[in-house]
């Protein structure tokens, strides 16, 4: 859908302004990132190296551009500053422009814009750090309730229907897991993730996405296991869960319909 939709048809300006938009939010999404699985606030203290300290200044501090002009160096202590950052700021400027090119100037570009960078930032949390923030799960189910009011009272019910199908859906198959297996089968973050993307998809999307997570964690972390068997892994699910629940966002109603035919519902 990325591919296609910066090929559509929105207006120029308006694609060049969500890119920036998304740019400027994937810088705060870096601090994020970085601070909110460490408990830390991302309003203080500004900006600084993580290796000497040194405050940025706001002309080393502009997305993408900075890092480049930098030579990727720290101006004061000439450490290296990863790419993690500028790559991030690039793939949240590209998920913006997409949205707006696809979407148009409209509540669901924005809605699918926001989606999109709070699944980017729990992927990235649990990545680095095997934990998926509140400040994204909980505040993310805020959101997600918000926009639905823009459906009228069937959309808040569908959202309202679909976080509590997530949560207890995904806390349900936990607790089965842990009976199962004699250990934590699934994380608390993971369940109050789904309960955020189900205020987002509605309650099919939930299934596409538990569907879809449990394949992709499968396809991964089998043969890791396999040839790991005698060590304990622990799976950060929520990558695959994001990737499951950004896949429906794109394709969610062919594979529903897919889903509904194949099972003769349709």
């Amino acid at each position: 859908m990325i591919a296609e939709a910066l090929a559509g048809t929105a207006p120029v300006p308006l694609i060049v302004f969500a890119a920036l938009l998304g740019a400027v939010f994937g810088s705060f999404l870096n601090v994020c990132v970085l601070r909110w699985p460490a408990e830390q606030s991302v309003v203080r203290p500004a900006s600084r190296c993580p290796r000497c300290g040194r405050g940025l200044a706001w002309y080393d501090n502009i997305p993408i551009v900075s890092w480049l002009l930098l030579r990727a160096r720290c101006r004061g202590c000439g450490q290296p500053i990863s790419a993690m950052y500028p790559a991030v700021e690039l793939l949240t400027a590209v998920l913006w422009a997409a949205m707006a090119a696809h979407y148009g100037l409209s509540v669901e570009a924005l809605r699918g814009a926001v989606f999109g960078t709070i699944l980017l930032g729990i992927t990235l949390t649990d990545a680095r750090e095997m934990i998926i923030p509140d400040e994204f799960t909980l505040g993310g189910l805020v959101i997600g309730l918000l926009f639905s009011i823009a459906g009228g009272w069937h959309g808040v019910l569908d959202a309202v229907l679909g976080a509590a199908v997530g949560f207890f859906g995904l806390w349900a198959v936990g607790a089965l897991g842990t009976w199962a297996f004699r250990q934590d089968a699934m994380g608390g973050g993971d369940i109050k993730m789904m309960a955020m993307v189900g205020a987002f998809l509605g309650w099919p999307g939930v299934l596409g996405t538990i569907f879809l997570g449990a394949v992709l964690g499968v396809l991964v972390f089998g043969p890791i296991a396999l040839l790991r068997s005698r060590a304990r892994l622990q799976l950060p699910f929520g990558i695959f869960l994001a990737a499951g629940a950004f896949s429906v966002y794109l394709a969610g109603t062919t594979l529903w319909h897919w889903y509904q035919s194949y099972l003769g519902m349709a």
